[in-house]
């Protein structure tokens, strides 16, 4: 018994065949929209992998743009055979393709379907990649003559101007580190020379921040250095009052950014799903109409589209039969070829 039935004159496949070859060039479109996601997006990591720990890997945007690749030329193809499905001299020599065509579409959804859950989880891995890479970024930020980290500190400059964030967590994280290199100390002074001897390993640290943290929205002149020291400035207490520097951290920021671009790429390419199905049925329904017409010398005639020739049980049934059999037929050319083998 098949299923969905529907019955079709010429004029409704005529308006079938033009909504499905609109919708496949939509599609090719979607493609080209997620090909240029995945692009930006790898382009993105790229520009901050310095920040990132080295096991950061471009495997989703790489996979976005094979698939956006792959949904052009899919897409294309369906449209073309849209295009010619009315025409009776055109149309036969798409009809075999049509068959293995829906199976790959059937097959090339599920892709994109893991490639949307990726998307949705990747963010995790991002959280931890940065979480490594931003506390050793702060660590190299002075090593500006040092081979592979010569870039560090503008790359992280950059990153705490631009999304309005400073250190890791927060801003106590370059309280931390020695942020400032040894070439621009001057140890003849008594106070550098007395910060240094006093910590164990050897280190300038002082409770300041770069520049970069700076906020350029406060009234009052950024206070960069001595944060915690009310002494060091006029009508201050850390303690209280709101700082002119950025206090959310930069992981909390990246996350959040990168977070988004993920969630609205991977809500991107699930609505993309259900393009592709709706065209897959749509094709479904306009081969059969056509392969089921009453007088097939006469394209006027009426005819019947379905979605399956049986239904849902027996088609799924059919088709693990057919898998079981090609693996039985493996198996017998496997047991052949040993049995040879053995033989000379």
């Amino acid at each position: 018994m098949v299923l969905m039935k529907v019955k079709f004159d010429l004029p409704k496949r005529v308006k079938l065949a033009q909504g499905l070859w609109l919708m496949y060039w939509l599609s090719v479109m979607a493609g080209i929209l997620i090909f240029s996601l995945g692009l930006f997006f790898k382009i993105e990591l790229r520009k901050r992998s310095e920040m990132m720990d080295n096991d950061e890997s471009h495997f989703v945007p790489n996979l976005l743009i094979l698939v956006g690749l792959a949904a052009c030329g899919l897409n294309a193809f369906g449209g073309k055979v849209c295009h010619d499905s009315l025409d009776p001299t055109k149309f036969p020599k798409w009809k075999p393709m049509v068959k293995p065509y829906l199976c790959f579409c059937i097959f090339f959804n599920v892709v994109l379907f893991i490639t949307a859950l990726l998307c949705f989880l990747m963010q995790f891995s991002i959280y931890f990649a940065l979480a490594e890479g931003l506390k050793n970024g702060i660590r190299f930020y002075k090593d500006t003559d040092t081979p592979g980290r010569c870039f560090m500190k503008r790359t992280l400059d950059m990153t705490q101007i631009e999304f309005r964030c400073c250190g890791n967590n927060n801003y106590r994280d370059w309280f931390e580190v020695q942020w400032i290199s040894n070439r621009y100390l001057d140890f003849s002074n008594d106070e550098i020379k007395d910060r240094v001897l006093s910590n164990v390993e050897g280190k300038f640290l002082m409770d300041s921040v770069p520049f970069s943290c700076c906020n350029p929205g406060s009234p009052r002149p950024c206070i960069q250095h001595h944060l915690t020291n009310n002494s060091a400035h006029y009508d201050y207490d850390h303690r209280i009052e709101e700082l002119n520097i950025w206090t959310r951290g930069c992981r909390q920021a990246l996350v959040a950014y990168y977070g988004g671009m993920m969630n609205s790429i991977g809500a991107l390419v699930m609505l993309f799903i259900g393009l592709e199905s709706a065209v897959m049925v749509g094709l479904q329904y306009l081969t059969t109409a056509l392969e089921t017409l009453a007088d097939p010398e006469n394209p006027e005639s009426e005819s019947e589209g379905y979605l399956l020739e049986k239904g849902v049980k027996e088609t799924l049934a059919g088709v693990m039969a057919k898998i079981t059999s090609l693996g039985k037929a493996n198996q017998v050319e496997g047991g052949e070829e040993e049995a040879a083998a053995t033989a000379s």
